[in-house]
């Protein structure tokens, strides 16, 4: 496939991507699957076979648009689909957000990243973009929970980084923090519950 050819398909990709996105929000906070991890159970069990792919949707959403809390969906992964699938069901979502918000910042430049954050998030990692050793700095942030994913992501589309090599990072450096994040919270959870129950 040619240049050309290539950033043509990025470009509809990430285009279908936002329309999905902006439908399933709009769904979604009609119904309100969005108030809760237990709403959101509700819902996709009455989806049934769908409920996998309805699931994956959703996390794609609440990367592009951060009007829900990540939290909420990747405890509502695990505890609806179990571990493992929730797992993988969360990875999944994740990632393809995380390379739509990339596509989005290499399509609309740094006005539409700058507006998608507060200043005070722009303020502490814009410094970032002057480092050689952005890469690494992204790198580590995505492999440890500590900074904010999705601004990061798009962050990253500010540079002359290639897809190819923000997948790598993202596809690599996901899965420990997610475990540890959907996985935690889902734990602690379950304590709680417990906890009150008794």
């Amino acid at each position: 496939m040619s240049i050309r050819g290539g950033k043509i398909l990025s470009t509809a990709v990430t285009i279908i991507g936002i329309i999905i996105s902006l439908v399933l929000v709009i769904v979604g906070l009609k119904m309100g699957v969005f108030t809760s991890p237990e709403t959101l159970q509700m819902f996709l069990r009455g989806a049934g076979m769908w409920a996998p792919l309805i699931f994956i949707g959703i996390q794609v959403v609440q990367v592009v648009f951060p009007i829900i809390p990540g939290g909420l969906t990747c405890v509502a992964g695990v505890l609806l689909f179990g571990p493992v699938w929730g797992f993988v069901y969360n990875y999944v979502g994740i990632c393809v957000g995380s390379g739509i918000n990339f596509s989005l910042a290499k399509q609309y430049g740094r006005p539409f990243v700058e507006r998608s954050v507060s200043e005070k998030v722009w303020g502490k990692y814009i410094k970032w973009l002057d480092s050689p050793k952005f890469d690494l700095y992204f790198a580590l942030a995505i492999f440890f929970p500590v900074a904010p994913d999705d601004f990061l992501c798009l962050l990253a589309g500010l540079t002359p980084m290639k897809f190819r090599r923000f997948a790598t990072i993202i596809l690599l450096g996901k899965p420990l923090s997610l475990l540890v994040y959907s996985w935690g919270l889902a734990a602690v959870l379950g304590h709680v519950s417990r906890f009150l129950a008794g």
